[in-house]
C-alpha cells in the first residue's frame, strides 16, 4: 500500500488546512482569554427590593406567631400539666399549684397565683391579662338585707287554720287583697296552673309585677296547704340550661350557679350559693325548692 499518497496535498488543500488550523487556534485563544461571565445587574440594595424583603420578613414573622398556641381567658384554678407547659410554667411551678388545689384551696387573685406557684414577674405579667375569675370573686357586692315585712306597722296575719289554701283560691278571692286587681289575680292563677300548683308560699315572689309588700298582704289571708311535690335537680350534675328551667331564675343567674359549682368542683350545701353576686335571700329560698346536692 502506498501510504505516502495519503499525505500528499495540492495547493488548494493546503490552504484549507491552514485556514482550519487558524480557526482552531483563534477559538482556543478566545476561550482562554475572553471572560464570558455575565455581570450581575440585579441590585438587591435598591429601595424597592428592600421594601419587598421587609414585607416578606413581616409575613414570615406573622406566620410564626400564628403557628404558636393561642391564649384565651382561663381560670388559673384549673390549669393542667399540659396547660401549664403551654403557658411556659416549669414542672415545679405546676406541681405547687396542683398541690395547693388538691388541699382544697383556691386562687382568687394574681397575687395568690404568684405566691403559690412562684412564677417570675415577667411570666406573671404575660399570663395575668388572661386570668378569668367568677364575678362573685372579682366584683363582690354587699348583700341587701332581707326586709321582714311582718314587722311593718299594721301588719296582721291570720292563724294558719283560718287562711285560704293558695292552690284553691279564686281570682275573686285574691282581689280582696289590697293591691291585687283583675290583671294580677289572673297572673297568679295562671302561674299556679303552669306549675301544676304552688309548692311553697315563696313562689309568689317570682311572679312578675307582685311587689313584696303585696305578697305579704296575700300571705296574711292565703297560704299553701296542699303543696305540689317537686322533683329536685341535682345541682352538682345539672347544666346551666337545666338550672334556668327553675321558675323565676334567669339564664344569667343559672350560669353563675353553674360556674360556681365548676369552680368549687362540688356544692355541699345549697346555702353556699348566697355568695353569688345578685343572689337574694328570696331567690335562694326559691332555688332550694328545686335543687338538691345529692
Amino acid at each position: 500500500m502506498n501510504i505516502k499518497s495519503h499525505f500528499t496535498f495540492n495547493r488548494q488543500q493546503r490552504s484549507g488546512i491552514l485556514l482550519l488550523l487558524f480557526l482552531i487556534i483563534s477559538l482556543l485563544c478566545i476561550y482562554w482569554f475572553v471572560d464570558f461571565s455575565e455581570e450581575d445587574t440585579f441590585d438587591i440594595s435598591s429601595a424597592e427590593i428592600v421594601s419587598i424583603q421587609n414585607e416578606l420578613d413581616s409575613l414570615r414573622l406573622a406566620a410564626i406567631e400564628n403557628s404558636k398556641p393561642k391564649k384565651y381567658p382561663f381560670n388559673p384554678n384549673f390549669i393542667t400539666d399540659y396547660k401549664g407547659y403551654t403557658l411556659g410554667m416549669t414542672n415545679e411551678e405546676i406541681d405547687r399549684l396542683l398541690q395547693y388545689r388538691k388541699e382544697g384551696n383556691w386562687i382568687n387573685s394574681e397575687a395568690d397565683f404568684k405566691k403559690v406557684t412562684g412564677v417570675s414577674d415577667s411570666l406573671l405579667n404575660e399570663l395575668s391579662p388572661y386570668f378569668k375569675f367568677p364575678d362573685w370573686v372579682t366584683n363582690p357586692k354587699p348583700k341587701t338585707d332581707y326586709k321582714d315585712f311582718k314587722n311593718e306597722k299594721g301588719f296582721s296575719e291570720k292563724p294558719f287554720a283560718q287562711k285560704i289554701d293558695l292552690n284553691k283560691a279564686t281570682e275573686e278571692q285574691l282581689q280582696q287583697v289590697s293591691g291585687i286587681g283583675e290583671a294580677l289575680s289572673k297572673r297568679i292563677v295562671s302561674n299556679r296552673e303552669k306549675l301544676g300548683g304552688f309548692s311553697n308560699d315563696i313562689q309568689l315572689y317570682s311572679i312578675y309585677g307582685l311587689d313584696p309588700s303585696v305578697v305579704q298582704r296575700i300571705l296574711n289571708i292565703f297560704t299553701v296547704k296542699t303543696p305540689k311535690n317537686i322533683s329536685q335537680i341535682n345541682v352538682n350534675k345539672a347544666s346551666a340550661s337545666d338550672i334556668s328551667t327553675i321558675p323565676g331564675i334567669s339564664f344569667e343567674m343559672a350560669k353563675k350557679i353553674w360556674e360556681y359549682r365548676r369552680l368549687h368542683e362540688k356544692i355541699n350545701n345549697v346555702q353556699e350559693l348566697d355568695k353569688i353576686e345578685g343572689m337574694t335571700e328570696r331567690k335562694l329560698q326559691l332555688i332550694q325548692l328545686y335543687l338538691s346536692v345529692e
